[in-house]
């Protein structure tokens, strides 16, 4: 995890951190109560889901009680890999902390697709992404698309020039969005992309398995980190806006600050 502090501003003293994993998971309720005790113990508010297929979590807190969930959480082995985003607000941007079990940590509604059970698509760093796109193609010489993967309102707020939107209003659309739109992916590299990276890898996934279906000549990759990872190694090059998030900022802009013209007061 990177543990920088603030730059910014020394006001900002509340530590916001966003992560996914895909993993499978044998006994999510015990687990569940275990975060849930460990977070209520540390003060930490925010959203964590879990499933047979992962974990999904935003914490928000003081710097060392996020840590020291965190580094909790790192030792069990099935999330050891763990790698939280970070990004510093005034102010804690969630009003309590919930600890859920769901069916799947990004529903989908598409029970083929399992990224804890299969190799991951192609994840393509920030810088190699802005690289393409300053080139105007891959390394190969292929046109590249950016596929936006967040709902309508989202990619409002934010995205990338030129992106792909197909105005989903939730995500269990995208593979129906998908058969509609298919051809316009063909012969080209596509990256799909969100704002953190949890639901551009299984859309890439989907991406991948429905090409080599449909016969596509598509190379499908997802951004590593998503949008927030892309702000904190390359800034907003070839992005316009901010990037919508799910709490009471409602967007941070590139430098990860919360957005002024967004903030819920």
């Amino acid at each position: 995890m990177n543990t920088a502090v603030p730059t910014d501003s020394d006001s900002k003293t509340v530590l916001n951190i966003s992560c996914y994993q895909f993993v499978a998971i044998d006994a999510p309720d015990a687990l569940r109560d275990t975060l849930h005790e460990r977070a209520q113990a540390l003060g930490l508010k925010g959203t964590v889901l879990i499933a047979e297929e992962g974990i999904n979590l935003f914490l928000a807190g003081p710097a060392d009680a996020v840590r020291t969930w965190v580094d909790a959480l790192r030792g069990d082995a099935r999330f050891a890999a763990l790698a939280p985003k970070e990004s510093w607000s005034d102010e804690v941007p969630f009003r309590k902390l919930l600890v859920k079990v769901k069916p799947e940590i990004i529903r989908m509604n598409h029970p083929t697709i399992r990224p804890d059970q299969a190799p991951r698509a192609p994840a393509l760093p920030a810088g190699t992404l802005k690289r393409w796109l300053d080139q105007g193609h891959d390394d190969e010489g292929r046109p590249v698309v950016t596929l936006d993967t967040r709902n309508g309102f989202e990619v409002d707020v934010g995205a990338f020039d030129g992106a792909i939107d197909w105005r989903i209003t939730k995500f269990s659309e995208f593979p129906d969005a998908f058969q509609a739109h298919r051809a316009e992916l063909d012969g080209k590299t596509v990256v799909s992309y969100c704002t953190g990276g949890i639901r551009c890898e299984k859309a890439a996934l989907y991406l991948d398995q429905e090409a080599v279906r449909h016969g596509l000549d598509a190379k499908v990759y997802q951004l590593e980190g998503g949008i927030l990872k892309y702000f904190e190694e390359v800034g907003n090059a070839h992005y316009h806006g901010d990037c919508f998030v799910f709490d009471e900022r409602r967007a941070v802009d590139p430098e990860l600050a919360p957005s002024p013209d967004s903030v819920v007061e």
